[in-house]
């Protein structure tokens, strides 16, 4: 018995290392997307659902693809959805041959019902007629039939969604409503990573590493690992802060999802290879607790407080980088004399100021054996929006930015 827990241990070890190796080599795929393909990844392993925001042409498809195809031996279906997709297109069509001799059966072959995975973009254009079925569908991972009888248990894991907008009625609420997870991406916002996606598309880089999973070394650490991952009462006892936090704050979340977040800390904490939860798992809340995306860094900010301590600071910095970025914006038709003014008046010393508490602060909270992540999330903004103004108010070559960060 114990040389079986120990080769479980082992094996469950060895998955999170590949699953950290595929967050590394997607995130480096993708620009400005580190945080969110380990969202995504933290949010397959506790068997929930997510929904990445964006406009087009911001990757989600993509990058959706890209993950989900690293799960060797699982089945994958995807659709793009409109008010006119019948339930039967998205978990089995009428078979035709068997309708000629009197049977009424449908194939559920290739289609939603027999996913492991799934990719279901424009997720809130869901037709009336299939609303019901797609949330048995994501909800209790079953599908009724068109004949009755019996529901079929679906093997879905968990669903990744897209969309370019908010939902607009009741129908694609009670959807929304069900997807834990609610992921914001925008465009590329460091004019250098802008400058190597355009090299990109007419290079021809070596082809990547790419590495696998086996769909049953997921499902394993989906039902078994991550619930067997520790949550001690110092993580209740955060949760619980946080969530008076936010009421305070007349923001409220379902107990239902408070519950389910659970699961993502162990999801998050068995990714990073940890036998129980710490504080910063707690920073994956900032994609569950919104509603809206105005209330989004409200949230970001009470979880990140909570997190550790130099998360205050960073965030009051994050501000100022923002307003600059805001000035940066209204300024725009200006003379280049007139930029270049306000960059040697203002921008330059604040951003330049910035980042050096920015490498400080996360000198500190490392040498605390602290998570760096909120402050380097917003190192990274600091780094955009100089080079913005590097390219944008004093000409400097985009290419020739990132020598100069």
């Amino acid at each position: 018995m114990g040389a079986q827990n120990a080769q479980d241990t082992r094996n469950a070890q060895d998955t999170a290392e590949k699953l950290r190796a595929i967050s590394d080599e997607v995130s480096d795929r993708f620009y400005e997307r580190a945080d969110v393909v380990r969202t995504l990844l933290v949010t397959l392993l506790a068997g929930q659902h997510s929904l990445v925001l964006g406009p087009p042409g911001t990757a989600k498809s993509e990058m959706a693809r890209e993950l989900t195809g690293r799960v060797e031996g699982a089945a994958y279906w995807e659709i793009l959805l409109s008010k006119f997709t019948a339930p039967t297109r998205m978990f089995g069509p009428i078979d035709v041959a068997a309708l000629a001799r009197g049977e009424y059966r449908q194939v559920y072959d290739g289609r939603a019902t027999t996913a492991h995975v799934a990719f279901i973009d424009e997720i809130f254009k869901c037709s009336t007629a299939a609303l019901n079925e797609t949330l048995g569908y994501l909800n209790e991972r079953i599908y009724h039939p068109e004949s009755g009888g019996e529901p079929i248990r679906c093997p879905l894991i968990g669903a990744i969604t897209a969309s370019n907008e908010l939902p607009g009625g009741e129908d694609s609420a009670a959807i929304y409503d069900r997807l834990l997870v609610r992921i914001e991406v925008g465009y590329l916002a460091d004019p250098s990573n802008f400058a190597a996606l355009v090299r990109s598309a007419v290079s021809r880089p070596a082809a990547p590493t790419r590495t696998t999973i086996e769909l049953a070394a997921l499902q394993h650490a989906v039902t078994e690992a991550v619930p067997a991952v520790d949550v001690p009462d110092v993580i209740v006892d955060a949760v619980c802060t946080l969530r008076a936090a936010l009421r305070r704050k007349e923001l409220v979340a379902s107990d239902r999802r408070w519950r389910q977040a659970v699961g993502l800390l162990q999801a998050s904490a068995y990714l990073d290879g940890r036998p129980a939860v710490a504080e910063t798992d707690l920073s994956v809340l900032t994609h569950v607790l919104w509603d809206s995306p105005a209330e989004r860094p409200t949230v970001e900010r009470e979880v990140l407080q909570l997190v550790n301590p130099d998360a205050k600071e960073a965030l009051d910095l994050a501000d100022a980088i923002e307003e600059l970025e805001a000035q940066l914006d209204a300024m725009a038709g200006q003379s280049r004399e007139a930029l270049s003014e306000w960059v040697i008046k203002k921008a330059h010393n604040k951003l330049a100021m910035a980042g050096k508490r920015l490498e400080k602060l996360r000198e500190e909270a490392a040498g605390a054996g602290r998570s760096t992540a909120a402050i380097d999330r917003v190192t990274g903004r600091q780094r955009a929006v100089r080079a913005r103004v590097l390219t944008e108010a004093l000409g400097v070559d985009a290419s020739m930015v990132q020598a100069q960060l």
